[in-house]
């Protein structure tokens, strides 16, 4: 058997692969552990702000703090709900968070979220 880590829309799994006589391969499910997303690495200024983009498509489906409420470096600011899984986005930054989302919206991947100024 070879164990393998695979990355499906931004979460990560490991997996078995067992060879099955002179046939192709048969994959055998090993232990999920998906791994929840960190703060994108890929953010960039924007105006006088910072970029939150989203790491996958998926259902805004809670903003966790106010607009306009100041927020500290890695503190989750919404969940972002992806294959039925709830993942919290983080703030990249120290500073003022302005959405660019609404709950319920769908967003695509590389969409901005919010704006950390």
């Amino acid at each position: 058997m070879r164990n393998f880590i695979i990355t499906v829309n931004g979460n990560r799994y490991e997996v078995g692969v067992e060879e099955v006589g002179g046939e192709t391969p048969a994959v055998v499910p090993a232990t999920a552990r998906p791994e929840a997303p960190k703060a994108p690495q890929n953010v960039a200024p924007i105006g006088n702000g910072t970029k939150v983009p989203t790491p996958f498509p998926g259902l805004v489906k809670n903003l966790l703090v106010e607009d306009g409420a100041s927020v500290k470096k890695d503190q989750p600011i919404l969940v972002l709900e992806a294959l039925k899984m709830d993942n919290d986005i983080t703030a990249p930054c120290d500073g003022k968070v302005s959405f660019r989302v609404t709950k319920g919206s769908n967003v695509e991947s590389d969409a901005i979220l919010a704006v950390i100024s």
